[in-house]
C-alpha cells in the first residue's frame, strides 16, 4: 500500500524552501509515496509547477499569526487526507502542523529548518526548541544551519541534514542579444546577477556600492537586481543619491531567471546570512561564476580559489576586486565555473536530494 506524505509550506512564492519542496513532490516515487501538498498562508507562482508535475494541493488561507479558523480548517484537511507522514516547511508550518498533527494523532511529523535565522524571538526560539524536543526528526539543509539550531538548544541528535537539490539548466530560449535589447544595454556590456528577495538579509546595497567601485574602473558593468520585497524603495532611492542608476537596473521578480543566468557572466550574493542559496547552486550549474559572502551554508557550497569566491560580509572592495579579476580574465572565470558545475552535480543533484528524502520517510514509516 501507497504511503501518503503531507508536504505543508507556508506559501507557494518564489522562495528557497518552496522550489525544494516543488522538486521533492515531483521527485518522490509515485509507485510508493502518494504526496500531497497543504499550503499554509497563500498559493504562489510555483503552483502552476506542482499542477504541472500532477502533485495535488490545497490553500488554507490562514490571515493572522495566530488564526484559530485557520487551525481548524488545517485539522479538519489532516483528518481527511489522514496521511501517514506530515512534513513540515519552515516555522509557521512547523508550528501549526505539529499542533494539527497532534490533535489527528499523526505520530510522524518532520519539521525542516531552511535557514539560519537571527531574526527569530526568544518566544520563537522557545517553540522551535520545545517542537524539537517532540517530534522524531529535524530536517536542516546545511551544516551552518544545524549549528545554529544546535546553538538555540535543538537536540542534536534529532537533527538530520539533507542538502539541497539542484536540476540540470534547461536550454534558454532567449538569445543574450535579445536581453540586452530588452535591457537596452550595448551589446559589450558585462553582466552581474543578483538574485532574490529584497530585505535586509540580502544586504543588495552592498552590491550597489560594489558597482560604484567598479565604475571607476571600467565603463560596461551592470548590475542586474532581480526579485522584489519590502526593501525596493528604500534601494532605489540609494541608487539614485549614489548616481549610479544607468549601471544599476532593479528587474523586479522575473519567472524566467533560468533563462537568464546563463547569460551573466557572473553572480554576486551579498548575503549576511543564508540557510544554502539555491539561487548560488543555480548559477553553479549553469556554468556561471560566483563571488559570494562567506557565510554559513554558503561555503558549504562554494570552495574558495576553486569553485568561485568568498569575500567577508561588508567588504564592497572584495566583492568588486573579485569581479574585476573574473571579467578580465575569461579562462580563469570559466575555470572557476566548470569545478562549480561539476561539484554542483556530484554532491547536490536533486536525484540525491529525493533519494535521501525517501531514505528517511522509509525510516520513519517502518
Amino acid at each position: 500500500m501507497k504511503k501518503r506524505i503531507l508536504q505543508l509550506i507556508p506559501t507557494l512564492d518564489r522562495g528557497g524552501a518552496e522550489k525544494q519542496l516543488c522538486l521533492l513532490a515531483a521527485g518522490l516515487p509515485r509507485d510508493e509515496f502518494d504526496v500531497q501538498v497543504c499550503v499554509l498562508t497563500r498559493s504562489g507562482p510555483l503552483a502552476a509547477q506542482l499542477a504541472a508535475d500532477g502533485v495535488p494541493f490545497r490553500v488554507i488561507k490562514k490571515r493572522w499569526k495566530l488564526d484559530p479558523f485557520s487551525f481548524c480548517r488545517l485539522k479538519k484537511h489532516f483528518a481527511r487526507v489522514r496521511p501517514h507522514l506530515v512534513h513540515c516547511w519552515m516555522f509557521a508550518a512547523n508550528s501549526y502542523g505539529w499542533a494539527a498533527a497532534w490533535v489527528c494523532g499523526i505520530k510522524n511529523v518532520i519539521l525542516s529548518q531552511r535557514c539560519v535565522d537571527p531574526w527569530k524571538s526568544p518566544l520563537q526560539l522557545a517553540i522551535d526548541r520545545a517542537l524539537a524536543q517532540r517530534s522524531p526528526v529535524v530536517v536542516v539543509n546545511s551544516e551552518g544551519v544545524r549549528d545554529f539550531y544546535v546553538a538555540h538548544g535543538t537536540p542534536p541528535e534529532r537533527i538530520r541534514v539533507i542538502p539541497n537539490g539542484v536540476s540540470p539548466p534547461t536550454t534558454s530560449r532567449l538569445t543574450r542579444r535579445q536581453l540586452l535589447r530588452e535591457l537596452k544595454l550595448p551589446e559589450d556590456a558585462k553582466l552581474i546577477g543578483l538574485i532574490g528577495r529584497l530585505w535586509p538579509q540580502k544586504r543588495v546595497q552592498d552590491a550597489i556600492w560594489a558597482t560604484d567601485l567598479l565604475k571607476v574602473i571600467r565603463d560596461d558593468v551592470h548590475l542586474l537586481v532581480i526579485g522584489d520585497g519590502p526593501e525596493r524603495a528604500r534601494l532605489l532611492r540609494f541608487r539614485e543619491q549614489v548616481r549610479i542608476a544607468d549601471k544599476v537596473h532593479f528587474l523586479g521578480e522575473r519567472g524566467d531567471v533560468p533563462q537568464l543566468l546563463p547569460h551573466l557572466d557572473l553572480l554576486w550574493s551579498s548575503s549576511g546570512y543564508e540557510g544554502q542559496s539555491n539561487v548560488i547552486l543555480e548559477a553553479m550549474a549553469a556554468g556561471v561564476p560566483v563571488v559570494a559572502t562567506d557565510v554559513a551554508g554558503t561555503r558549504e557550497l562554494i570552495v574558495h580559489g576553486e569553485t568561485g569566491y568568498l569575500v567577508p560580509v561588508g567588504d564592497r572592495a572584495a566583492l568588486a576586486g573579485y569581479a574585476e579579476r573574473l571579467l578580465n580574465d575569461r579562462r580563469l572565470a570559466m575555470q572557476l565555473a566548470d569545478a562549480a558545475k561539476k561539484r554542483a552535480f556530484q554532491l547536490f543533484s536533486v536525484e540525491k536530494m529525493v533519494s535521501r528524502y525517501v531514505e528517511l520517510y522509509r525510516e520513519l514509516l517502518s
